[in-house]
């Protein structure tokens, strides 16, 4: 059983889908798509950057989202399967989940894209820049990272944002509690925190501005069921129905990325193989959480070419 994967934001990088629209029509007409729903050259921003601006939230979330589909649509082509029979699960970390269901089939490539922009502007607006912070612990395990951030809020918002691996959990809130964390860090038996170069405190309580803005764009977004099951981040668990899809990509916004416990549960379902497409962050993040599993990192020509061989 195979599982495909799609990153999330801090995988963007000047220079991404470049070399595959160059080998590939089906990548272009990707980037063109996108481009055309979003009214901007966000291609020519993937391509040339500057990476500054590629990195500004509101163009990262779609420039990850396009550069995935462009390479899962081109090894669909290339190798004449479509992606249900090729795998049966699909997931996504964080904005990677709007991805994962895009290729699924549950959202169009420029609904998905529309609803990307949105949220990446939602999320810088709900807290002015300054006031909000993420922090990467490093030798943290969940209990202890629950732990460490519950003692750091002292009045203020900091709580888990992404459960990423057993050796790794990202926290999120106001900018004071988030540099108390990292300060009592060793105390917690945690290695240590890095504050991470992120414009907005993502997935905690103050992001239910951006989560009501959600809330209204996906009341108002056709969305299809999948054609395999998505593996939803708030819940760690596999989900089809329309209506679920929408309740809980609202409750994403400001909920923790389980990625650890869904990476746990598909291996436990039997899923032997991931498959991360645009990227290589999600498949070490697999190793550690499933040591047996095989991972696979589709980002270049050559990368389909191989993995098409075996498949």
């Amino acid at each position: 059983m195979r599982a495909f994967i799609f990153p999330g934001q801090g995988s963007q990088a000047v220079g991404m889908g470049k070399a595959l629209a160059e080998a590939s029509s089906t990548a272009r007409e990707v980037f063109e798509e996108v481009d055309h729903a979003l009214g901007q050259s966000l291609f020519k921003l993937m391509c040339e950057g500057p990476a500054d601006e590629l990195t500004l939230t509101e163009n990262a979330q779609p420039a990850i989202m396009a550069n995935a589909i462009a390479t899962l649509r081109v090894m669909e082509k290339e190798g004449g399967k479509a992606l249900g029979d090729l795998c049966s699960y699909v997931a996504g970390h964080s904005l990677g989940e709007y991805t994962a269901l895009c290729a699924a089939g549950a959202l169009n490539l420029s609904t998905t894209a529309e609803l990307l922009k949105l949220r990446g502007q939602s999320m810088q607006k709900a807290v002015p820049v300054g006031e909000g912070g993420m922090a990467a612990l490093l030798g943290a395990d969940i209990k202890k990272a629950s732990a460490l951030a519950k003692a750091s809020a002292q009045g203020e918002i900091c709580t888990v944002a992404n459960d990423n691996d057993p050796t790794q959990v990202v926290i999120s809130g106001h900018l004071g509690a988030i540099e108390r964390a990292i300060a009592a860090a060793k105390e917690h038996e945690i290695k240590r925190g890095i504050l991470l170069p992120v414009s907005a405190p993502f997935h905690c309580s103050l992001m239910e501005p951006a989560a009501e803005a959600m809330e209204e764009a996906l009341a108002e977004a056709s969305l299809f069921p999948p054609v395999v099951p998505v593996f939803a981040n708030v819940t760690a668990a596999a989900v089809s129905d329309v209506n679920e899809i929408r309740s809980l990509l609202v409750q994403q916004v400001t909920g923790t990325v389980r990625w650890r416990e869904s990476v746990g549960q598909l291996a436990e379902t039997g899923v032997e193989q991931f498959v991360e497409f645009g990227g290589k962050v999600l498949t070490g993040m697999v190793k550690k959480i499933a040591p047996d599993a095989e991972t696979v990192s589709l980002i270049s020509m050559d990368d389909i070419e191989s993995f098409l061989k075996d498949a």
